[in-house]
């Protein structure tokens, strides 16, 4: 199975390689035609794997969301506003967060167990940042949410009509802007720390914004909806190659962490329009 996303191709050889070792042997016999001989034992072909469905994929894209809004909507409501504990909790899941989703991308993990807990981690994030944003702009965060899974519809609707797809020229186009866009936001933090800023992003919560992190911030939404085009793809092309169900898991990975980071540049550029 070839595909344009890269990240599918990866999983397509792991496939291959997980159905290999489900495949039934053949039983030699006196004839080859696959009779036991007699006096032997028959052996028994190990159970098949089940094939990956979009059912499978959307299951347990809900469950992982509904982890992250859990752990999110306990964060903001059990932990204090400032504290030792808080600030524990912010950075470990920051950090932690950022390990376990490097993990699970270049390895291709596929355990729930391993996913669910990157979730928790996430929801932990989200709760604890949501909460100060929403201290600053009464109301930011459910619109934030609302834009977030309106885009998101909006993506689905335009793959399945086809108007957008994902052709080689197009997934090249998407993942350049992708690290383009974070290379930049990346370089614009380090500078700020040592007291300079690029001026594509705005750290503080008071004052008017400029265009320009205006500007940059829009583009990244717009980058960060079309990866979704990406993640449909990859989870069709999946389900047409037989990946094995197991697969599924990696694929609602991809899809949260897509929706998560379209959840922060719309929460960042609603709060530039807010001030």
């Amino acid at each position: 199975m070839q595909s344009s996303n890269p990240v599918l191709n990866r999983l397509g050889q792991a496939a291959r390689q997980g159905r290999s070792q489900v495949q039934p042997p053949s039983f030699g016999g006196p004839t080859g035609y696959g009779y036991p001989q007699s006096g032997y034992a028959t052996p028994q072909p190990p159970a098949a794997t089940r094939a990956m469905s979009i059912d499978d994929v959307v299951v347990r894209t809900v469950a992982l969301l509904a982890v992250t809004g859990i752990f999110g909507a306990g964060a903001w409501a059990l932990l204090p506003d400032t504290g030792a504990v808080t600030g524990i909790a912010l950075f470990g899941s920051l950090i932690a967060g950022l390990v376990l989703g490097l993990v699970i991308s270049f390895m291709q993990v596929t355990n729930p167990a391993v996913i669910i807990p990157y979730a928790a981690l996430q929801g932990v994030l989200l709760g604890l940042v949501s909460r100060w944003y929403e201290h600053a702009f009464n109301g930011i965060v459910i619109q934030a949410v609302i834009g977030t899974f309106g885009i998101f519809a909006i993506m689905a609707v335009l793959y399945k009509l086809q108007i957008l797809r994902a052709t080689p020229r197009f997934t090249k186009m998407v993942i350049g802007a992708l690290v383009g866009v974070v290379v930049l936001s990346l370089a614009n933090f380090i500078f700020y720390l040592f007291g300079l800023n690029l001026g594509l992003r705005d750290y503080g919560t008071e004052g008017k914004v400029g265009w320009l992190p205006i500007v940059f911030s829009l583009v990244i939404i717009v980058v960060a909806a079309l990866t979704f085009v990406l993640d449909f793809d990859a989870v069709e092309q999946g389900v047409r190659g037989g990946l094995p169900e197991k697969y599924a898991w990696y694929c609602a990975f991809g899809i949260l962490v897509g929706l998560i980071f379209l959840y922060w540049e719309i929460l960042r550029m609603l709060s530039y329009l807010r001030r």
